[in-house]
């Protein structure tokens, strides 16, 4: 084999690498200088994760799937969410022989022992749920392929009767990734909270987590360097990396090696708890949307990792417009450092979202809402992370036929907003409506809920035309007088994604 040819070859791997496929027969030129835009195209595979729920033993946790039907998916395609346990760092290295035995179910790459699958949904449209009690339930990781791939979405909710922690944790399992923020984060004495860290992977990922208190960032080296085996996952008690209590904490989580799917799970004595899910990633502008119109407190947790300060103008878009708070017109959050305020019962019985924009110099942030409903001993908690907006489309599950509430927010320009029911998990038919969400306002809209409901049902939330949407849902789940409830953001569920029309141009191999 001459130079040439081998030069050809090497050329050719190279453009495939690039394109994802490449073709050897000759390009048509007759469209050759136009412009193509990229096409929109169904993602092929997702996957998610769900944190361990609880290790109350009166805990009950629901698990539900749900996929929204997508144009140009084909026609086959597979979905799974199952617990996989990880063998510890010294087994993955040293039973060779006991793999050899066939002792459990191996994958065949990290040494994992995984378990029958919790959920194995069949078919876009329709929900899948499953069940499991008690405080023995493990992470899960799930994938999706060809047409349950794109938007698929999966929620944990748990009920704990009673104990630190007692209410409805909610949250939706998250995307692996290498960085996540977690204004909100406690470790003051009646709060009990973990960074839960799950790893969907053939390989050690190895991850740092760093604290920041209102004065900067807390000396602690326990953070460094956390491993978290192939297929595993690992809590952190966060007061284990602290030294003193800290009422209002950020939580920055950062990957060296690997990605995680990471959550705060924030347990209060007296007040419940939820799951903090991550805020996100740091901008100058952030909306925080769906602010329980029963709310009796709501703090504001703020942090910017910028070298600068930010100032920032605090306003509340109601369903009657933009509203500035009196008393909290503004907020300074000091460079490196954790800034918080009680912004009171905010609302005033009405529907609400945050919305925060620089005062002056734009500097990048991240935030994250407490809410408080209930009286005296009878309160219950739940968080709202800045979120982004719904460019497309978004979903939330584990809808039922009372105690849910949609929000929909837009902070800018008015817009038009399509949301559709699904069936239910156990029967029903899908219903949908039109909403026009005006500018500067939020509004609590009455659902389409699904005519002969039976079960639980999805909620997709799509945008038709104008400015920015921002969706959250409210689940609410009263139990012995406490107004237990759950607040999951809806950003954009990236279901589509741009390709561009890349031709093959061969004349590129010879110079």
């Amino acid at each position: 084999m001459n130079r040439t040819t081998i030069s050809l070859i090497a050329g050719t791997t190279a453009l495939a690498a690039v394109t994802g496929f490449a073709s050897l027969s000759t390009p048509d030129t007759s469209d050759a200088g136009t412009a193509k835009t990229a096409a929109q195209l169904p993602v092929e595979r997702t996957s998610l994760l769900c944190p361990a729920p609880s290790t109350s033993d009166l805990a009950e946790t629901a698990y539900t799937s749900f996929t929204p039907v997508t144009e140009g998916t084909g026609s086959d395609g597979k979905a799974e969410l199952a617990a996989v346990t990880a063998e510890s760092a010294t087994g993955a290295k040293g039973t060779e022989k006991e793999k050899a035995k066939g002792k459990g179910k191996e994958n065949g790459k990290g040494g994992a022992k995984t378990a029958k699958p919790v959920l194995t949904p069949k078919e876009p449209g329709k929900p899948v749920t499953g069940d499991t009690s008690g405080g023995d339930t493990p992470a899960l990781v799930g994938t999706a392929q060809g047409k349950l791939a794109p938007g698929w979405t999966v929620q944990e909710t748990t009920e704990v009767a009673a104990g630190t922690g007692r209410g409805l944790l909610g949250v939706n399992c998250t995307v692996p990734d290498t960085e996540f923020w977690f204004p909100g984060a406690s470790t003051a004495a009646d709060r009990t909270d973990y960074v839960h860290l799950t790893n969907p992977d053939d390989s050690a990922a190895v991850v740092d987590i760093e604290l920041y208190g209102k004065d900067g960032k807390l000396k602690s080296e326990v953070g460094e360097g956390i491993t978290v085996p192939p297929h595993g996952s690992e809590p952190i008690l966060l007061s284990t990396l602290t030294d003193g209590p800290q009422a209002d904490l950020t939580v920055h989580v950062n990957v060296r090696s690997g990605r995680v799917g990471a959550a705060v799970q924030a347990l209060d004595a007296k007040t419940g708890g939820d799951w903090l899910t991550a805020s996100l990633e740091p901008a100058d502008s952030q909306v925080l949307p769906g602010i329980p119109k029963d709310a009796i407190a709501v703090r504001l947790i703020a942090f910017t990792p910028s070298d600068s300060d930010a100032d920032l103008k605090v306003r509340l878009a109601s369903p009657s417009g933009l509203i500035t708070p009196v008393g909290n017109e503004t907020l300074h959050i000091k460079a490196g450092m954790t800034a918080a305020v009680d912004l009171g019962d905010l609302t005033r019985g009405e529907a609400g979202s945050l919305v925060l924009t620089p005062t002056d110099a734009a500097v990048p942030f991240v935030a994250a809402l407490e809410v408080v409903r209930g009286k005296g001993a009878k309160q219950e908690t739940a968080f709202i992370p800045a979120t982004g907006p719904v460019s497309a489309r978004a979903t939330v599950v584990g809808n039922t036929a009372k105690g849910t509430t949609l929000s929909l927010a837009a902070p800018g320009r008015a817009a038009q907003v399509k949301v559709t029911a699904s069936a239910g998990s156990e029967g029903g038919t899908p219903a949908s409506k039109t909403y026009t969400i005006k500018g500067g306002t939020t509004q609590d809209v009455e659902l389409p809920v699904p005519a002969g409901l039976k079960g639980t049902y999805a909620l997709t939330v799509e945008r038709i035309s104008g400015g920015d949407v921002y969706a959250s849902r409210t689940l609410a789940a009263p139990a012995d007088g406490v107004p237990a409830f759950t607040v999951q953001t809806m950003p954009d569920d990236r279901g589509t994604v741009a390709v561009p029309d890349a031709q093959q141009d061969l004349s590129v191999l010879q110079k």
